[in-house]
């Protein structure tokens, strides 16, 4: 059930390795369909069942589920703090529903400062266009 202007998704998983390098820090972004509050800790365990991801600095996620009509959403920074919000931000403007985006890091021993926010904010947005298939979300 849509509500108002959602876009829906429906890939059911996609994952982007390393679209970022920065300063030995490396980035991946996975993202797909979820239809409940159970199966976006299922999308990230899912995530975090590869070694290398399970292994990695931050797996930071957003997701925004319809559950009895009403918008449901859930984040995590997981280490990483305000970047989950980062990820929620930009789910919420697009008004993407049933969808779960994680974005990982994995330090490289060189601090990124506010990069770090603009490498989670570009992965997540890499990820929404490769989910809706659109170049102009």
């Amino acid at each position: 059930m849509l509500l108002n202007d959602e876009k829906d998704v429906q890939e059911p998983w996609v994952q982007l390795h390393h679209f970022v390098v920065d300063r030995g820090s490396k980035y991946s972004a996975t993202g797909g369909r979820v239809e409940s509050t159970d199966e976006i800790k299922m999308f990230v365990k899912k995530v975090k069942k590869e070694k290398k991801y399970a292994k990695a600095t931050h797996n930071i996620f957003a997701a925004r589920v319809v559950v009895e009509g009403k918008i449901v959403e859930r984040k995590s920074d997981d280490g990483e703090t305000g970047a989950g919000m980062v990820v929620l931000r930009l789910l919420r403007q697009h008004n993407m529903i049933n969808v779960c985006v994680v974005v990982t890091r994995w330090y490289g021993g060189v601090h990124l400062n506010a990069d770090r926010f603009k490498h989670v904010q570009d992965g997540a947005m890499l990820m929404l266009e490769c989910l809706t298939k659109e170049t102009n979300l």
